[in-house]
């Protein structure tokens, strides 16, 4: 399931060298001691909780607030584990940029050298991006992507989307151990202080929409392209973020002709093929709404606020229970890790710091 959604400003700069390279340490022995007393399992339920993620940017010396402590964190779990990988049985593939177009070759090496089905666990890095960026169309454009998994299959997502003209960032969190459709209310905590329109094809209320646009997808182009002459005529609704001007209706010809030949029984089917992004599912999505009265949902998925909350109430009250939780955890953790006790005096005073100044 996805556990999470954050916004964050958008920082310049970069990591300075020497405290990239402490948080790849620290990260690594807090990481260390999580799989000696939880098991991988729960290092990747702890990720995916944004809370506990943002906790542990803090912890690590970054800032709590900056969209940075997303690439950052993750880049420093990476190189931190990358030669203990294997003894403790956690993977981290993908990343920022270019980087994280190779997560889906990553994945498939670790695979062959372990010895498990590569190619769900490739499909489920694919399907957590193609949801982020085309069957929820928040205005978030992802530029990062890092999929961590275990031995038996189990994974977690982390991504990040950017939003050019807020110039905030959204960050999805996705889980393995609970899902059941990629493609219906796979949000377990959508964290976001930034809330405005999005089509959203994953939500409960759009299933009537989803048949509709699979039954499409799979229907001759010459019949799509008789409904969109129907969709030209029409009147948009005024709630509507489609724009016409959006749709090339060649281009749209062209991946009517590979869907076609495909024939998808699922929404999740079309989805998962190559060429099938943004604007055909808008287009769609808009046949399905005004042709046959099937209409998708306009709800953001956003549900609540990032981190911990403020010290004054802002974005909301701290929630006591889930900060003590994430403090307990990690003080055990740095308490029993193979840190210099310099290290740790300073990653504990931080803790300490942090904890104070939210009450």
């Amino acid at each position: 399931m996805q556990t999470g959604i954050a916004a964050l400003p958008l920082h310049s700069g970069h990591t300075p060298k020497w405290l990239f390279e402490r948080m790849a340490r620290l990260g690594r022995a807090i990481v260390l001691v999580l799989v000696e007393e939880f098991g991988p399992h729960q290092v990747l339920r702890r990720l995916a909780d944004p809370f506990w993620f943002q906790a542990l940017g803090c912890v690590l010396g970054f800032d709590w607030h900056s969209s940075g402590v997303t690439t950052t964190v993750c880049g420093a779990l990476k190189e931190g584990l990358r030669d203990i990988s294997y003894e403790i049985g956690l993977f981290v593939a993908g990343g920022k940029g270019r980087v994280s177009r190779r997560t889906p070759q990553e994945i498939l090496e670790v695979a062959d050298r372990i010895g498990v089905p590569g190619d769900p666990l490739v499909y489920a890095s694919r399907m957590a991006a193609k949801v982020d960026s085309a069957a929820v169309q928040d205005g978030y454009q992802l530029y990062h992507h890092t999929f961590l998994f275990t031995r038996d299959g189990a994974w977690a997502v982390i991504q990040q989307g950017m939003n050019t003209e807020t110039r905030y960032a959204r960050r999805y969190h996705w889980l393995s151990d609970e899902v059941e459709s990629f493609v219906c209310e796979p949000h377990l905590a959508v964290c976001c202080d930034w809330r405005g329109k999005a089509l959203n094809l994953v939500a409960e209320e759009s299933g009537r929409a989803r048949e509709v646009i699979a039954g499409l997808s799979r229907e001759p182009p010459e019949r799509v392209e008789r409904e969109w002459e129907k969709v030209l005529s029409l009147s948009l609704p005024p709630h509507h973020e489609v724009r016409v001007e959006e749709i090339h209706p060649r281009r749209l010809t062209s991946i009517l002709l590979q869907t076609y030949e495909a024939q998808p029984r699922t929404f999740e089917n079309l989805l998962s093929l190559q060429g099938v992004g943004p604007r055909t599912l808008r287009a769609l999505a808009l046949i399905a709404e005004l042709v046959y009265g099937a209409p998708p949902s306009f709800r953001d998925p956003a549900r609540f606020s990032f981190a911990h909350g403020g010290k004054d109430g802002h974005p909301y009250p701290v929630d006591r229970s889930t900060y003590d939780q994430s403090i307990a955890v990690l003080e055990r953790a740095l308490m029993r890790s193979r840190i210099s006790p310099a290290e740790k005096d300073g990653a504990l005073r931080r803790l300490f710091t942090f904890f104070r100044g939210a009450q």
